[in-house]
């Protein structure tokens, strides 16, 4: 595996891996790896000859008082265990190197996605996000790019970023990856305590409260979002940041669900505010919740 943080450096790989041949796949990350980022290191090994993983904790997409500095962070593990999984370059840029001085570009996808879920609370999260993806896109040059479930705003914003743009490059997604109780694996479970670790388990309990009422025939978003907020409600440590149903490729609001729906939360438990989602292709399609 190399070890690239010098961006001539990163592109002789890439040409070499490129004059090759070889199908070029890349996982951006922010470090701190769980068996979420692992499980799209491992497809994207299935699927291509050269697989580059990124590590950068991308600074312009915390706002002020978020928890920058505070992320966790563990580079010596996580080499060891991209190592393990057979990566072909570990990337790791500076901020020096991905923002040099005057730098004043961004890259920006329409409020109409950007603005809704996430976006309400954190408003300029999703232009720090598609500005390093875009750089990381130019740089790489992959012909996949994986991303997670989870994060499925990003996702959506992504891909819209990529049809909008005309990169060549197909965005594959991998499944949200859960604990045996259910919570969602993120780098930021880190900050929970032992009693904030059990409250965080309402995020996929209430998602489970909305695949049960779906099975059921209710398909109504009003009803199902006032169950899943009255079971959080019930949770003592935990409050509801939102809870919506969207049409997962727009964002946009659904009333009823019917067809394709995106049943998404945010919920701060303690101080930690953490996501999750359940993706249903129709009403009759469950899932990993």
């Amino acid at each position: 595996m190399e070890r690239i943080s010098d961006i001539s450096v990163l592109n002789q790989s890439i040409e070499g891996a490129r004059r090759q041949g070889l199908t070029v796949g890349l996982v951006p990350t922010m470090g701190f790896l769980h068996r979420g980022h692992l499980s799209l290191v491992k497809a994207a090994r299935a699927a291509c000859d050269f697989v580059v993983v990124s590590i950068f904790v991308n600074p312009t997409q915390f706002a002020p008082g978020e928890d920058l500095e505070d992320y966790p962070r563990n580079l010596q593990r996580d080499e060891a265990l991209l190592q393990e999984e057979g990566v072909d370059v570990v990337f790791l840029p500076s901020v020096a190197d991905m923002y040099p001085r005057g730098f004043n570009t961004l890259v920006k996808v329409g409020e109409e996605m950007t603005s809704k879920l996430c976006g309400k609370s954190r408003p300029t999260h999703f232009n720090g996000v598609t500005t390093v993806v875009a750089k990381l896109f130019n740089l790489v040059r992959p012909h996949k790019a994986f991303f997670g479930q989870k994060d499925a705003q990003q996702l959506s914003i992504i891909r819209r970023m990529v049809k909008d743009l005309n990169f060549n490059i197909e965005i594959l997604s991998g499944p949200i990856v859960r604990e045996e109780d259910g919570l969602a694996l993120s780098s930021r479970n880190v900050y929970l305590s032992e009693e904030e670790r059990r409250d965080a388990r309402v995020l996929s309990q209430s998602l489970g409260v909305a695949r049960a009422m779906v099975g059921e025939g209710i398909l109504e978003s009003r009803r199902i979002i006032h169950e899943m907020q009255s079971l959080v409600a019930g949770t003592p440590r935990a409050r509801v940041d939102y809870i919506e149903i969207v049409d997962p490729e727009t964002l946009e609001p659904l009333e009823r669900i019917a067809g394709k729906a995106l049943v998404a939360l945010a919920v701060y438990v303690g101080k930690t505010r953490l996501i999750d989602n359940w993706l249903l292709e129709d009403q009759n399609v469950s899932d990993n919740v």
